[in-house]
């Protein structure tokens, strides 16, 4: 990486519990391709003062996490469409103190959802209602899934992100009616801080009668790598996705869109890899 300098570009990102991820992918990749750069994670009580701070001091990008998705939305100048459909942003871009937002997170989960090719006709639960919840089911909407479930706590956002799509909502109260064999999923999607290094650490975020129904065990947490979601998934033989995944594939269309440049797959592996090594 350069010395650090006055003409280096400056990217952050804004989390209520941030970790070196990104901080490491990113830097991992200036590095690499020789780019005038420098990454860092921050967290804030006051978002409005650190998205000013964005155009004040003319920090090239900021990834968006976690609880700050909606709150950014009226701090900005411009939605891209990603983000406006969704009403959730994950990532900003500085051009000259015109800060424009979109959101790499629905746009990683469209493509997994692709890559990994999950059956349109599954019966799809997603747990949870916040900004990441928005671009998962969005997504799903987008790939032509009609039977969808949104179960969340939030009995104003959960009924309205549902609503929104057309699926159903349950509240997340009632998560044990979804060990009734007749309410069997196909598809399990995690979308809360459920498993996510902290308080919730060993928390399994869906029954264990859940994941045995399922084929596709989906965790959106990505640190760690390995949830308990995920490590009960994998034990039990399924078709598991990752947040480790999510994040690459969000991490480099955010680089892409700091930097210009656009990443190959075996540059994001290494710097995923790099991102998760001790």
């Amino acid at each position: 990486m350069p010395i650090l300098n006055k003409d280096m570009s400056v990217c952050i990102s804004l989390a209520g519990r941030p970790s070196n991820l990104g901080t490491r992918f990113h830097n991992f990749l200036y590095d690499e391709l020789g780019l005038n750069f420098i990454y860092k994670a921050f967290t804030t009580d006051d978002v409005e003062g650190a998205v000013r701070g964005i155009r004040a001091l003319g920090i090239r990008g900021c990834s968006v996490s976690m609880p700050f998705k909606e709150a950014v939305i009226p701090l900005v100048d411009v939605m891209e469409e990603s983000a406006a459909a969704i009403e959730s942003v994950n990532t900003i871009v500085n051009d000259d103190g015109v800060l424009t937002a979109s959101n790499t997170d629905y746009e990683a989960i469209a493509q997994l959802i692709a890559e990994h090719s999950l059956d349109p006709a599954s019966r799809v639960l997603v747990r949870g209602s916040g900004g990441m919840a928005k671009a998962v089911v969005a997504a799903f909407r987008g790939a032509g899934f009609d039977d969808l479930t949104v179960l969340a706590r939030n009995a104003v956002a959960g009924p309205a992100l549902a609503a929104k799509y057309g699926y159903a909502w349950v509240a997340a109260e009632g998560a044990a009616a979804t060990d009734d064999p007749a309410l069997g999923f196909d598809i399990i999607v995690n979308v809360t801080p459920l498993g996510m290094n902290g308080t919730d650490a060993e928390v399994l975020s869906f029954s264990p009668s859940s994941v045995e129904r399922a084929s596709v065990v989906f965790d959106v947490v990505a640190f760690p790598a390995e949830t308990p979601l995920v490590v009960a998934g994998r034990a039990a033989g399924k078709r598991v996705i990752s947040g480790a995944e999510v994040i690459a594939l969000q991490a480099a269309r955010q680089f892409e869109r700091y930097t210009g440049v656009a990443l190959t797959r075996e540059q994001v592996a290494r710097a995923s890899a790099f991102s998760r090594a001790e």
